[in-house]
């Protein structure tokens, strides 16, 4: 009877364990397919947005060309405007011909290759960033 009642237990708890694994795996397997389609959408939703990123992009192209022709001092400052302005004209017809993924992949590419450089541009981003917000409220 010991033998009988051991066995029964051992089966209950092996049953039991059984159960308590199939509704984890349910639930990890659930919980992926959520993030996958969160991943999937924020996608979708940056891939649409790339268009107006890409705008915004040639709308200052365009007003760095204007301002270039106007700017006091020497025509190398105006010829680095034009440069500047050039870039941001290529940056947008890349923007508009690549999608997130591939942008995200050639970004990291460039910074493995040119680390230094990344960290600086980074920075001068987030200093203009923040100017900008700072000009807006005073």
């Amino acid at each position: 009877m010991e033998n009988s009642l051991r066995t029964t237990c051992t089966d209950s708890l092996t049953e039991e364990a059984t159960k308590i694994g199939d509704k984890l795996a349910a639930s990890t397997a659930g919980l992926k397919s959520k993030v996958t389609d969160l991943s999937r959408e924020a996608r979708d939703r940056i891939d649409q947005n790339l268009g107006s990123a890409a705008t915004g992009l040639d709308r200052a192209a365009e007003t760095l060309h204007r301002k270039a022709e106007n700017l006091p001092g020497t025509a190398r400052l105006s010829g680095l405007t034009h440069a500047a302005a050039d870039k941001l004209n290529a940056t947008a017809g890349y923007v508009r011909e690549h999608d997130v993924n591939r942008i995200g992949g050639d970004l990291s590419a460039m910074v493995r290759k040119n680390p230094g450089r990344s960290l600086l541009a980074v920075g001068v981003i987030g200093f203009l960033i923040g100017r900008s917000f700072h000009q807006r409220r005073g």
